[in-house]
């Protein structure tokens, strides 16, 4: 699998075997220092495309999904958010994007790991928080800052968050977009395991290499049939992401955008 052709993603190999697949996504600047990953146009797309080569991909065994610099995602660039409002293609375009981004990662059969650090917003926290095992530092800021922006908590949200941690907390979190910690995101089971931040990326590597050394039928189809739950709740999805893409077409959006650029509370 040649993976020299994305552009917003590191790509490596790790493990004995080199069977492990450490995908980061790439913040700007040299080395992406002081800088958050962003999900522009190309990036965006990215995110979504890789699930379907990892899955294709018979030397890896499983995948680290990361991020750059400092936080795991920034979530969408400013400047496609506003594409988006003004172009009715590219906002069709960028729907099928997160449509794929959730049901390739579902469907994708290698077992995939996050490693959530700092803030973790937008398309990045869809996957992080879609990973088979979730792992994030007890210092990791996790947001769903749709409501903020002035569109519905459409991506993963409505599929995942009731799972994971209950439908009263899903409630609180996405329609106020209050910050949930990694600490706290662990006591409610947002994700799997929260670590001090020194120990993040050791205790994903490690548990992506015994996910890479154990039987791959077993775990692969353990992974299938746990996935059913998504799979169900598929329509609830589907229909969270209309909304919020209708969302994209109407007159909150452009008060949300506004007051991100000007860093003042919205006036809806």
């Amino acid at each position: 699998m040649d993976y020299s052709r994305y552009q917003t993603l590191n790509i490596s190999r790790r493990g004995p075997k080199q069977t492990v697949l450490d995908i980061q996504m790439r913040a700007d600047g040299p080395g992406g220092n002081g800088k958050l990953p962003t999900a522009g146009q190309q990036g965006h797309l990215e995110l979504s495309e890789i699930w379907r080569d990892v899955s294709a991909d018979d030397s890896v065994r499983c995948a680290v999904l990361r991020g750059q610099g400092l936080g795991f995602s920034g979530g969408g660039d400013l400047a496609l958010v506003q594409d988006m409002a003004d172009d009715f293609e590219l906002r069709s375009r960028v729907w099928k994007e997160a449509r794929d981004l959730v049901y390739n990662l579902i469907n994708c059969d290698k077992p995939i790991v996050s490693a959530i650090h700092g803030p973790a917003v937008g398309a990045g926290l869809v996957a992080g928080l879609l990973a088979d095992i979730s792992i994030a530092s007890r210092t990791a800021r996790i947001v769903d800052g749709h409501t903020r922006l002035g569109v519905a908590a459409g991506d993963h949200a409505a599929m995942v968050w009731p799972l994971l941690c209950s439908m009263a907390k899903a409630k609180y979190h996405l329609l106020l977009c209050e910050p949930v910690s990694g600490e706290e995101a662990e006591r409610i089971g947002l994700v799997s395991i929260a670590v001090d931040e020194s120990d993040l990326l050791p205790r994903a590597y490690e548990i992506a290499e015994r996910l890479a050394a154990g039987s791959q039928s077993a775990i692969r189809w353990t992974k299938y049939a746990l996935n059913n739950w998504l799979r169900q709740a598929g329509p609830n999805f589907d229909t969270s992401l209309a909304l919020e893409f209708m969302g994209f077409a109407g007159p909150d959006v452009r008060e949300g955008l506004a007051s991100l650029r000007e860093k003042r509370p919205p006036r809806f």
